[in-house]
């Protein structure tokens, strides 16, 4: 079969196919062949050119252009809490990673509490008597009357110790907030919260708490 002739069939393929799938399957070399032939004869030596189709020119560029390399940061703040309760950090965790993630379009922050009684939410921060009502409703979700009434073993630290220990597990350690245009995608009333759940402070000492905030994403 001459190239004439396998030009003209693969046209004629092309006229036969819908418009929107008619180059799905074909190389630039095979799509240069069948378009040829409707204008020269074909030249096995010339080389394929991007003068030669808009398609095979998009592809080729669409292939060379690499992903960019994701940004990776990571600080580590320590906050305080005044009294056990939820209290609201979102303002320290921003001053804490602002010049960072202010380089990052889109991602996503993890936050990380290294303790075991005490946790990290999101909710409301507008309403003050919402972090109220949060305590309260995990005063009676885990009450202290397990430590003295036999329900708890765990007790060598205090009535506090083991409710903040059930407390901690169930609001969880950690939150993953995604990043868009350099700032945490928080919603207008979504705030960051410090659940302290002990009293004593238990064999660390006090209410101080570490927290690990990781940044990754692409600018």
């Amino acid at each position: 079969m001459s190239r004439t002739t396998t030009g003209q069939h693969l046209a004629f393929l092309l006229f036969l196919l819908p418009a929107s799938s008619s180059f799905a399957f074909l190389s630039p070399t095979a799509y240069y062949l069948a378009s040829a032939t409707k204008h020269e004869p074909i030249d096995p030596t010339r080389p394929y050119t991007h003068d030669d189709t808009t398609f095979c020119s998009t592809r080729d560029t669409e292939i060379s252009m690499a992903p960019p390399m994701p940004r990776w940061y990571q600080h580590e703040i320590s906050i305080t809490a005044p009294s056990r309760g939820c209290h609201l950090i979102t303002s320290q965790v921003n001053n804490a990673i602002r010049n960072d993630i202010s380089t990052i379009k889109i991602g996503m922050a993890n936050l990380f509490i290294q303790h075991t009684s005490a946790s990290l939410t999101i909710n409301e921060n507008a309403d003050p008597d919402v972090r109220r009502d949060m305590e309260v409703a995990l005063n009676k979700i885990v009450p202290a009357q397990w430590t003295k009434d036999g329900t708890f073993r765990h007790t060598m630290e205090g009535e506090d110790d083991m409710p903040g220990h059930v407390k901690s597990s169930l609001m969880g350690p950690s939150l993953n907030i995604p990043i868009k245009n350099g700032r945490l995608a928080l919603g207008t009333w979504q705030g960051i919260y410090l659940n302290e759940h002990r009293d004593q402070g238990g064999w660390g000492g006090g209410h101080t708490r570490n927290i690990v905030i990781t940044l990754q994403g692409q600018s």
